[in-house]
């Protein structure tokens, strides 16, 4: 099977496997090239591979959605990191993490500038019409 990991932004990964893990919402799965066709939604989590060579590797993913398709398999999300070994995606995800609360306080802080400076021109608004 050819196992395709979509991001809005890029293609994260492109393989060949012969046995797909991931967890839906209803619980764990497992696809092989000769299962029917499938689609899932995904929750946040560790979607594992095997590779035709027998090595097996990880994608964490956010929440998304998984669709087999005679010998495709597509995985459509948000966020995904892929790695070979546990350990280093665990440290991926920590630096991912990272980012996006150096974002999300970037964005806090400019939100606040912003209510700061209407509060500060709807008081001179009312200071002019009373």
């Amino acid at each position: 099977m050819k196992l395709y990991v979509l991001l809005p932004e890029r293609v994260l990964l492109e393989a060949e496997t012969v046995k797909v893990r991931a967890e839906a919402v209803d619980g764990h799965f497992c696809l092989e090239p000769r299962h029917v066709d499938f689609i899932a939604p995904l929750v946040p989590g560790v979607l594992s591979y095997v590779t035709p060579a027998g090595r097996t590797a990880y994608v964490a993913v956010d929440e998304g959605v998984l669709v087999k398709c005679g010998f495709e398999v597509r995985v459509s999300t948000f966020k995904a990191v892929a790695g070979d070994r546990l350990e280093i995606l665990q440290a991926a995800l920590a630096q991912e993490i990272r980012q996006l609360n150096e974002a999300e306080q970037a964005t806090r802080s400019a939100l606040a500038r912003l209510e700061a400076g209407i509060l500060r021109q709807y008081g001179q608004l009312k200071t002019v019409l009373q």
